[in-house]
């Protein structure tokens, strides 16, 4: 038998040959620089971004408080729309007044009765021997009302009201009552 010898032998050397590789990319020596340059720039841009967002919120302007003797006045205005009911009527305008005077004067009382209220304002200098006595004589009224269920007339829940307006136009700061005349005075002309 014959073998053929070509099936035995190497494939011709012609069919071996490997395509050439691409060429190898030789690093940049300043690549690395773009990159770091890069990445810095979108580190500041995004530290600028924040800082301006930071200072758009802070730069939100707040209204002016209300000073403590007009919202007093605001609230004694509110009461009056319930002097047909005495007790809601008396607890507003009581409330109104210790509230102003906590506020106006930097007394914390929340939580006391009429006499630990009437006997911590004596032992201060806050307000006057007048209105001490005033303002004693309109929370006794005020807790008639409240706690021994006395009906008063409409008159005397608007002298109430009245001593309570006296008493918060009395404590006001001196500025505020000298601009407020001032005003009242140009009104009248």
């Amino acid at each position: 038998m014959i073998t053929n010898a070509t099936s035995q032998s190497p494939a011709p050397v012609a069919n071996d040959i490997r395509d050439i590789k691409p060429p190898i990319e030789i690093p940049n020596g300043w690549a690395w620089l773009w990159w770091l340059l890069a990445i810095l720039a979108v580190i500041v841009a995004a530290i600028l971004i924040w800082r301006w967002w930071q200072s758009r919120k802070l730069n939100v302007v707040l209204p002016p408080p209300i000073p403590a003797h007009v919202r007093a006045k605001q609230k004694l205005e509110e009461a009056l729309a319930l002097i047909s009911q005495p007790k809601p009527f008396v607890i507003a305008v009581s409330d109104a007044v210790r509230a102003y005077l906590e506020e106006r004067f930097q007394f914390r009382a929340p939580e006391w009765t009429t006499e630990e209220f009437l006997r911590e304002l004596g032992e201060t200098d806050l307000l006057a021997g007048e209105q001490k006595e005033s303002l004693g004589g309109f929370l006794e009224s005020c807790d008639l009302v409240k706690f021994a269920k006395y009906e008063p007339r409409e008159t005397e829940l608007r002298e109430l009201h009245g001593a309570a307006v006296k008493l918060v136009e009395e404590t006001a700061p001196v500025e505020v009552q000298s601009s407020e005349t001032k005003v009242q005075s140009q009104e009248s002309t």
